[in-house]
């Protein structure tokens, strides 16, 4: 008899901790908000420094991650590996104008490419990114722009965005392609020669270089000295304004293009306005 009752009571307890059943709720998802925006703000693209299968192995079973990942097989092709609406881990440490940590509002694209080799007399040589794989990049970027509203000068480098540790996408990547098709910032040639012609007997100083960079976008020290991270930002910009170029030393025409590209945008003039045509 005691062994029932307690066989009861052990059945009562356990019947009081039980959860009770969740009450079913019901969501309609036929109205949506005008309030809203997209997560994205930056596109920023890498090179892998691996092969295919490589890049594959290290994207999808380690610690870091990229939204597509471009092949450089003979018909290039992408693979879509992180959901756009979410944050993939590929940017790290990095900044851009008022924003840090841009992993979460960026979408990362890397490239297969094997990075660059180091030359015997301490030089860096950079492989080349096929026509091929530009060709399949730039309608996935239009695509992305127009799903996402990416401004033109928000279209980036893991360089750009962290030049104190970051090299890629290279000084070979084809930039000026990107510009061509409409897609990013470029200077006008033409202002660049003239910027050039000002600047050659009196080269701004290291704190005008600071502040111009800073005023582009980015992370730079606010030291007036041409210390080493003012030295590794000036590489990164010219890697990818200026390719042939990039010793980062502060010279005539890396001002000029600095200059062109923080140059006030100029503003349309307002439009005709509607007359009024009633009588008084």
């Amino acid at each position: 008899m005691k062994k029932i009752l307690l066989a009861s009571l052990c059945a009562a307890a356990l019947a009081g901790c039980a959860t009770a059943p969740t009450t079913p709720y019901e969501v309609d998802r036929t109205l949506t908000s005008k309030g809203q925006s997209s997560r994205v703000r930056f596109i920023v693209l890498h090179y892998t420094v691996s092969d295919l299968q490589r890049s594959i192995m290290l994207l999808t079973e380690k610690e870091v991650s990229a939204h597509y990942l471009l092949t450089d097989t003979p018909q290039p092709k992408f693979y879509a590996l992180v959901d756009e609406k979410n944050a993939a881990w590929h940017a790290g440490l990095s900044s851009w104008k008022n924003y840090t940590n841009l992993n979460n509002s960026s979408i990362g694209i890397e490239i297969v490419n094997p990075g660059f080799t180091v030359t015997p007399d301490g030089k860096r040589q950079y492989a080349p990114f096929s026509d091929a794989q530009i060709d399949q990049l730039i309608p996935l970027l239009k695509d992305l722009v127009a799903r996402h509203q990416v401004a033109p000068e928000n279209i980036l480098g893991h360089s750009d965005i962290a030049p104190q540790r970051k090299q890629d996408p290279g000084p070979l990547f084809p930039w000026k392609r990107l510009a061509d098709a409409g897609l990013i910032q470029w200077p006008d040639a033409n202002q660049v020669a003239l910027q050039q012609a000002k600047f050659e007997n009196n080269v701004p100083d290291a704190a005008w270089f600071q502040k111009k960079l800073a005023q582009h976008g980015y992370a730079v020290p606010n030291t007036g000295v041409f210390d080493e991270a003012t030295h590794n930002v000036l590489v990164a910009f010219q890697t990818k304004y200026r390719q042939a170029n990039w010793d980062g030393v502060p010279d005539a025409e890396s001002a000029a293009i600095l200059e062109v590209l923080t140059a006030p945008k100029p503003v349309s003039a307002p439009g005709p306005q509607p007359v009024n045509t009633a009588k008084p």
